[in-house]
């Protein structure tokens, strides 16, 4: 019997050739680099610590497989809800050359052009986190950078734009959780890379 309230564990999906170069990868499919394949297979063991009454994932590819490695592909389910950001015209750019043409240009402040605003991303995840509480047990999720960051925030009660203030690695492990008989919505932990060095 848990003594504790129900918890969302978060898993970003493992390395791709984009996320290496840190450009923005929304719906390009990308496959998992070999790497990237290596990390999915060192998420088995961290979340044997679990037991999931539902585990969903990004049907992309990269969160797909990274699930599949991770030994959870015979019961997940996908959610187009966990899909990641889509970046427009930004698809493909990083930060870094967009601010060659948009000096101050961030995601979170300026959005991008011909893409999802961050008000939209936010309705996907409040869904996702609905579902999630409703359940009333522990879930896993396989996501996204981004879509990720902004659950992260949404579950905290902070604005999308709040997604920005958490970083997130890939094959990261992330849990949200509550405190005060369910009441108060927390941060357990964050960005958990340990099983990535092991």
């Amino acid at each position: 019997m848990k003594t504790r309230a129900p918890q969302v564990v978060l898993v970003r999906h493992g390395e791709t050739e984009w996320s290496r170069s840190s450009q923005h990868t929304g719906r390009t499919d990308l496959p998992l680099l070999e790497e990237g394949r290596v990390m999915g297979e060192k998420l088995h063991v961290p979340l044997r610590a679990w037991s999931f009454a539902a585990v969903w994932s990004s049907p992309l590819k990269r969160a797909l497989e990274t699930c599949v490695l991770a030994g959870y592909g015979g019961v997940v389910q996908k959610r187009d809800d966990l899909m990641e950001f889509d970046y427009g015209d930004y698809e493909g750019r990083t930060g870094a050359d967009i601010r060659t043409t948009r000096p101050d240009w961030t995601l979170w402040a300026h959005g991008v052009p011909n893409g999802e605003t961050l008000e939209q991303v936010s309705a996907r995840a409040d869904r996702i986190i609905a579902d999630a509480r409703a359940l009333q047990d522990d879930v896993l999720l396989f996501s996204h950078g981004h879509m990720l960051r902004i659950i992260a925030a949404r579950w905290l009660g902070l604005p999308p734009d709040g997604g920005r203030l958490f970083h997130l690695g890939t094959a990261s492990i992330s849990v949200l959780g509550s405190e005060a008989g369910g009441r108060q919505p927390v941060l357990e932990s964050w960005n958990d890379t340990t099983h990535l060095k092991e």
